[in-house]
């Protein structure tokens, strides 16, 4: 079974930054896409970035500039660094994992905090 474990959050200055990172474990097929979606307190969870295996990235808009996604396919890892933090980019971040080819999973992690507070 697939799991995801998320790792970085914590507590940061507005303009500092944070990185985090998720590695899957339980692999035992390519996945697809990896991504990052954070959820505040009483807000949908919204998407962030994502990252195709062979390296294609999309943001969201919020997060252009100044977040950057990255993945080690070897390690069934992928970061996200996130630069020039905002109090609004506050939130639990997940990490998610995708497969679209049989067998297809859909995984995501149990999240990790990220506060922005002077």
């Amino acid at each position: 079974q697939v799991q995801l474990v998320e790792s970085g959050g914590g507590l940061v200055q507005p303009g500092g930054s944070l990185r985090l990172s998720c590695t899957a474990s339980g692999i035992r097929f390519s996945i697809d896409a990896m991504g990052w979606y954070r959820q505040a307190p009483g807000m949908q969870r919204e998407f962030v970035a994502s990252i195709a295996r062979r390296g294609t990235t999309t943001y969201g808009d919020s997060v252009k500039d100044r977040f950057t996604i990255s993945r080690d396919n070897a390690n069934n890892a992928v970061y996200l660094q996130m630069n020039s933090l905002k109090p609004d980019d506050a939130a639990v971040y997940y990490c998610r994992a995708e497969r679209f080819s049989v067998p297809k999973f859909d995984v995501w992690g149990q999240g990790t905090q990220v506060t922005v507070s002077s």
